[in-house]
């Protein structure tokens, strides 16, 4: 695989994970359908109960890079995830909420590093420098830093937010890798193997963004039963999980640029890429 083409259009997939999300699904669809670059909305529903199939399958009609994939059971939304990697086609694969918590107008920023071919990886951290963040629960906030902490210290990473949900992957990093937590573990299992990665030369960026915070009035979904198990799998996937276990084959090797170096011998700026592994 070459560099990516800062010219190429058609480069993104957005996977979006549902469950029961009838009053914002319309809204963030149509706020992703405007980012540049976008090739596909690849849509999971876990099991909704309410109008959010209904509301998919009409937007699936609507327009057509929206596919709308339906579960009849609920599994999780680590499930739905790693079945919307699978049915991605792009060179980049980013994570949307339905819940308009993140805004889709900051995808730009956060996908560039890796158009710019600086990155393999980019998370968004709520806790860098941003325009807004509503302000909420500070259990939550302590539990995300305990958590980003303790997964730090296993992947030697200086990670600000491992629980964000804006994630973006190289389409062949993400659908080549092998999930297997359940429930919300995937943030925790993601960053354990992407690590992995960064110790053969993968680039693991973070970009700040935006967070508006729902309450558990307003619908959020995660307890403290997933901070439990979330500790479980950052001890799993580091210590007991190794790379040949983590991916389906190794992602192929890509050069990636890297800033220029100046060599005052040769009196110039020198860019040498290097391969993932």
């Amino acid at each position: 695989m070459k560099y990516l083409d800062r010219d190429r259009h058609n480069c993104l997939s957005v996977v979006i994970p549902v469950y029961n999300e009838e009053s914002t699904l319309e809204a963030v669809v149509q706020r992703v359908l405007t980012i540049p670059n976008l090739l596909e909305i690849v849509i999971v529903d876990d099991g909704s109960t309410d109008r959010t199939p209904a509301i998919g399958f009409e937007l699936t009609d609507i327009y057509p890079q929206v596919r709308f994939i339906r579960n009849h059971q609920n599994a999780g939304k680590t499930a739905a995830l790693k079945q919307g990697f699978l049915l991605t086609k792009g060179d980049i694969v980013i994570v949307q909420d339905a819940d308009l918590e993140y805004d889709p107008e900051e995808i730009p920023q956060l996908i560039q590093p890796i158009i710019d071919n600086y990155a393999d990886v980019v998370y968004g951290s709520r806790f860098l420098v941003r325009k807004a963040a509503r302000v909420l629960y500070f259990y939550h906030y302590l539990g995300n830093k305990v958590l980003t902490f303790l997964s730090n210290l296993f992947t030697n990473l200086n990670m600000t937010d491992v629980e964000t949900c804006y994630k973006a992957f190289r389409g062949d990093i993400i659908r080549n890798m092998l999930i297997t937590s359940c429930g919300f573990g995937f943030e925790i299992e993601v960053t354990a193997k992407v690590a992995k990665l960064a110790k053969m030369g993968c680039a693991v960026y973070e970009v700040p963004i935006s967070y508006y915070g729902r309450t558990y009035e307003e619908g959020k979904k995660i307890g403290l039963k997933d901070g439990f198990a979330a500790l479980w799998y950052i001890f799993y996937f580091n210590v007991f999980c190794g790379l040949a276990a983590s991916f389906r084959k190794m992602p192929e090797s890509v050069p990636r640029k890297i800033k220029p170096k100046y060599y005052p011998k040769r009196k110039k700026f020198i860019s040498r890429a290097i391969p993932l592994r």
